[in-house]
């Protein structure tokens, strides 16, 4: 894991962003953030575990899906099951190291 602080790479809104092996990041103070460290490792070992560019390409499908449930573009992103498995997670450090692999799917239900 490498981490990149990268103010213009990151969209607006966002803090940062995993890319594996890489957590890119809008500030340096963001670097001290165990939570959010934490948040991106989470990503980083799903990407892993689909093999990099599957990750993303079920990524981008399941947000225009739940765009399509929510019509609300900051509900489908918090919605994605990647993303609700990290934000559920986050404050729990020791996570990755007690996690299954494709947890995520246990945060696939659609609501």
């Amino acid at each position: 894991m490498f981490l990149i602080v990268a103010k213009y790479l990151i969209p607006k809104g966002y803090s940062g962003m995993a890319v594996f092996p890489f957590i890119v990041m809008k500030h340096d103070v963001n670097k001290a953030n165990k939570i959010f460290i934490n948040h991106e490792k989470i990503h980083l070992r799903q990407q892993l575990e689909m093999l990099i560019l599957p990750f993303f390409i079920w990524y981008v499908f399941e947000f225009l899906i739940r765009l399509l449930q929510y019509k609300n573009k900051d509900l489908a992103y918090r919605n994605i099951s990647f993303e609700r498995e990290a934000y559920t997670k986050e404050t729990d450090l020791h996570y990755i190291r007690n996690r299954r692999i494709f947890q995520f799917l246990h945060y696939i239900k659609l609501k």
